[in-house]
């Protein structure tokens, strides 16, 4: 019986380690051409529409209309349109203010995905428009980031995700700990992405969509239309570009239950989404080679992976304890003890100073999210737990206040 209990462990050890080798190596590609622009430069020539869907966000939203109006790109090849919803504030309002174009939504909205497909239909008719730009309400804006989408949209690409920064990463070890998040995404993974020619992943804001791509409707179901979305342009062939030099900076949560709450969002959502098209991009994968269905599809999986290789790590300790005995390089670093874990630290925290050096930050001014990030990502275990028995099935407004940063010094 204990031979076939420890087959089993070696079985999902395997599982759990060629996964995370898979995208180790793959993030190996984010060194390549290093600190090179992946876009050559190009005349102005495309018009956007600049889509904010939004719910209370009339503390925040002036702020990132005033951003935009900075763009270092001609007035006319833009037009900034508002979408408030389920508002009880006056987001409309401080929208008209500042000299946006407000839509108003007629349809009722529980996710975002539902004021974004109103929108892009409500558009539809507008011929001068060549592509969409989605932000979050809260976010502030780099004065070149129309310049470097239009740069993409010269080359031809058709949809594409922007660098995400943050606004207040030296609010807390939180704010901190979500910047370090995006940024080791940004590098390891959509940076590494384009290097091989595979696809990034579109995560909630700054992201460009060519209007063609949605003329026939946008059709997300889940409550992380972002992810989704992603996986329905590696079913369609569609190539996300990573535009590293189009920079969105976003406000991340303050609190830990506002974090709590929206990252179990994030992993019902992901779930959800493995549940929709996992084995439709393994069959496309197996099909046509497109890796960007692969690297979905083991996206999606991620969740589970985080259990597994929470479960195994029990077992490992139970092992331990009962004196049975193992021979992977992993069981021998897990019986170091405390040794292994301080080790495993460690080589966090260089990762995470190395991701703040890349992207010309000061690590003084993330100092606590470099210390906790670590603690971030194994409150995902209990979260992952959770969602596997009880997935979030309705969208919650995350609280924005931060109008005071300037965004001059957030450039500079």
């Amino acid at each position: 019986m204990a031979s076939v209990i420890v087959t089993i462990y070696y079985i999902l050890f395997a599982f759990s380690f060629i996964y995370s080798m898979y995208f180790a190596i793959t993030g190996l590609f984010g060194f390549k051409n290093y600190h090179k622009s992946m876009f050559g430069r190009h005349k102005p020539k495309h018009k956007f529409g600049i889509i904010i869907a939004c719910r209370n966000e009339e503390q925040v939203i002036g702020a990132l209309i005033k951003s935009l109006k900075k763009q270092r790109y001609p007035e006319k090849l833009y037009e900034i349109f508002v979408v408030p919803n389920n508002c009880t504030d006056d987001t409309k309002g401080a929208a008209l203010k500042e000299g946006a174009t407000v839509i108003d939504c007629t349809v009722p909205v529980k996710v975002k995905a539902d004021a974004l497909s109103y929108t892009f239909q409500f558009l539809k008719k507008r011929d001068d428009l060549d592509a969409y730009v989605i932000f979050d309400a809260d976010n502030l804006v780099h004065p070149d980031f129309l310049a470097r989408m239009n740069d993409a949209l010269c080359e031809g690409v058709e949809v594409a995700q922007c660098f995400r920064d943050a606004k207040n990463m030296s609010d807390n070890w939180l704010t901190g700990s979500y910047t370090l998040f995006y940024f080791i995404q940004n590098f390891f993974f959509n940076r590494a992405r384009m290097n091989f020619s595979g696809s990034a992943a579109i995560n909630g804001t700054g992201f460009m969509i060519k209007k063609e791509i949605v003329k026939d409707g946008f059709h997300t179901y889940t409550l992380t239309e972002d992810s989704e979305f992603t996986g329905q342009c590696a079913l369609k062939g569609i190539q996300v570009a990573f535009v590293e030099d189009a920079i969105t900076y976003d406000e991340h949560p303050q609190s830990f239950w506002a974090s709590w709450k929206q990252r179990k969002r994030w992993t019902s959502g992901t779930l959800h989404c493995l549940k929709l098209y996992g084995w439709k991009l393994l069959k496309n994968f197996f099909q046509t080679g497109n890796i960007a269905c692969f690297d979905m599809c083991m996206f999606y999986v991620a969740p589970i992976i985080v259990v597994l290789g929470f479960f195994l790590s029990v077992v490992l300790i139970i092992f331990n304890l009962l004196g049975v005995e193992l021979f992977d390089f992993f069981s021998y670093l897990y019986a170091s003890g405390i040794v292994f874990f301080i080790l495993f630290y460690i080589a966090n925290v260089a990762l995470n100073i190395f991701v703040v050096k890349y992207n010309h930050k000061n690590p003084k001014n993330i100092f606590s999210g470099i210390l906790f990030f670590t603690l971030f990502i194994a409150t995902w275990i209990p979260i992952n737990i959770i969602c596997l028995f009880k997935r979030t099935e309705s969208w919650e407004e995350i609280k924005h206040e931060r109008s005071d940063v300037d965004l001059d010094k957030l450039v500079n």
